[in-house]
């Protein structure tokens, strides 16, 4: 897995085949291990941006798809995730018109989280987002 975020904190990660059943597997997972760290708060909106990602990985990229999540240790109020794959293009923002059925994930993305951004790594890239914890 591609490694953005170098923090100490409570780290939770997982690699997924690229397979449809990855986003729900995915989803579980997220949503499992923040109930795990008493952060349901915010759990639905991480599964639910993690869903996004692993769907864009699925659809562009082959190879397996990784999902890390991280707590920084003094950002109480941060929960830092990124979901990574092998495919080195970084993702594009773009409008969707009304009728479109797909388009909207980073437009969502960048709308509910505090900051978003890829990197690029040595065999793929890592899309990654902060969640405002509240306190």
């Amino acid at each position: 897995m591609i490694g953005v975020i170098d923090t100490d904190g409570d780290c939770a990660e997982w690699t997924f085949p690229a397979e449809p059943g990855a986003v729900r597997s995915a989803r579980t997972a997220v949503r499992g291990q923040l109930h795990g760290w008493d952060l349901d708060c915010v759990a639905d909106l991480a599964a639910l941006l993690v869903s996004e990602l692993v769907t864009n990985s699925l659809r562009y990229a082959t190879g397996p798809i990784g999902v890390r999540l991280v707590r920084p240790v003094g950002a109480d109020d941060s929960l830092l995730v990124e979901v990574s794959d092998p495919l080195p293009d970084p993702p594009r923002e773009r409008v969707a018109r009304p009728e479109d059925e797909s388009g909207r994930g980073l437009q969502l993305l960048a709308g509910s989280s505090r900051r978003w951004g890829t990197r690029p790594g040595a065999s793929g890239k890592t899309v990654w987002f902060e969640l405002a914890v509240p306190g």
